[in-house]
């Protein structure tokens, strides 16, 4: 199976996010072939979300973790600490009151 690069993931994402008019940006560019991708959701009320790609190698399932919820400076921090461990990260930030972030629809989830 063809694995995705990350960039090609990112401008997908970023395309469909702009399809729905919701306000996306690129904070952290990491590698564009093979650098692990986070998504903070920025709810604009204080409070944010960071989500993680995860795989269970078991089962060969994907999904969208969260690793950080709370007050936005505590999940600035968190996504600073993985940034720290993984200097090849992308972290896009979602600004949506209703918060959305797409990532629980078709073709983004699995």
């Amino acid at each position: 199976m063809t694995r995705l690069t990350a960039r090609f993931w990112v401008d997908a994402y970023l395309a469909r996010l702009r399809q729905r008019a919701i306000p996306a940006f690129v904070t952290a560019h990491g590698d564009d072939t093979a650098g692990a991708v986070l998504v903070k959701l920025n709810t604009l009320d204080g409070g944010a979300q960071a989500f993680q790609r995860s795989f269970d190698p078991a089962t060969g399932a994907r999904g969208w973790l969260v690793l950080s919820h709370g007050d936005e400076p505590s999940v600035d921090a968190a996504i600073a600490r993985q940034q720290d461990f993984d200097p090849d990260l992308w972290v896009i930030e979602v600004e949506d009151r209703a918060g959305r972030h797409l990532l629980d629809e078709t073709g983004l989830s699995d």
